[in-house]
């Protein structure tokens, strides 16, 4: 029997793994205390099975001393359990926006702190729990994909793999790299139809826009290129296990080149037979 204990901090992304992991078979408790854990995974050995993969989501909304949860962690190691923990963090900034967004109330808010001082009074909370996991994971520049790879790479298993998708995100360098990139590539060589007036206020999802940018030889010339390292590389990042892989393609603004290439690359891909998505992060800055 395994016993997987989620922890972490508000907002460092407890929940979306608690799904991910009950996808491929965990049987997921939320906000179990930890008095009643041991009870718990015996009643999970009589089970005859049904139980044999268990994750309890523990956090700070549990209200009791951290050192219970550490003490019951030792307990389940001591009886033959296999039991571990993994705790989830991002950086402070990265919560604080996360809560901006959800326009969720951070359980400490109601102790008169505003939200920056609640997540750093958590840190300091969890800090001993922190210490004793197992696997710890910083989500602060995680995408939904990348934080499923990295749980599946953990804890899944063959069967659990579905095969490599792909997204390709077009992007500005000017409002930076794309932190979850795992390929980046520059097109900022190639003429800008910012600077063609009837163009400068479209995308490169136009026609007349992608027409201009693919006008060029140099243009044909780096596509085909490109191309032809995607449909190297792809297999064997699929061989290699990868689930998700990000292809990010820069211009200066995000608005033209870099958002006519990548939905041409995009569409080379799917032809290539891998599940894809296309995004264009800073297309309506």
């Amino acid at each position: 029997m395994e016993i997987l204990i989620i922890s972490g901090l508000s907002g460092g992304g407890k929940s979306r793994a608690a799904s991910f992991l009950e996808d491929i078979g965990y049987y997921i408790v939320d906000n179990l205390p930890a008095e009643m854990m041991v009870k718990f995974a015996d009643f999970c050995a009589a089970s005859s099975g049904r139980y044999d993969r268990v994750a309890l989501v523990y956090d700070v909304r549990a209200a009791e001393p951290f050192d219970l949860l550490i003490n019951t962690l030792e307990r389940l190691k001591t009886s033959g359990v296999n039991c571990r923990m993994l705790f989830l963090e991002a950086a402070t900034r990265t919560i604080i926006n996360r809560y901006k967004e959800t326009r969720r109330v951070h359980p400490l808010s109601a102790k008169g702190l505003n939200i920056e001082q609640a997540v750093q009074m958590e840190r300091e909370m969890m800090r001993p729990v922190r210490d004793h996991a197992d696997f710890i994971i910083d989500s602060t520049s995680f995408s939904t994909a990348k934080l499923r790879s990295e749980l599946l790479n953990l804890f899944g298993d063959q069967k659990d793999r579905t095969g490599l998708s792909v997204n390709v995100l077009s992007f500005g360098f000017k409002h930076g790299i794309p932190i979850e990139a795992d390929l980046v590539f520059d097109v900022r060589f190639m003429p800008n139809p910012y600077y063609v007036a009837e163009l400068k206020n479209k995308t490169g999802l136009d026609k007349d826009v992608r027409d201009f940018v693919f006008n060029f030889q140099q243009t044909h010339s780096f596509m085909e290129q490109l191309q032809q390292m995607l449909s190297f590389l792809l297999p064997l990042y699929a061989e290699e296990g990868k689930t998700m892989l990000v292809i990010a393609i820069g211009c200066t603004g995000g608005h033209h080149r870099s958002v006519a290439v990548a939905h041409e690359v995009a569409d080379h891909i799917m032809k290539e037979g891998y599940p894809v998505t296309e995004n264009h992060r800073d297309i309506s800055r």
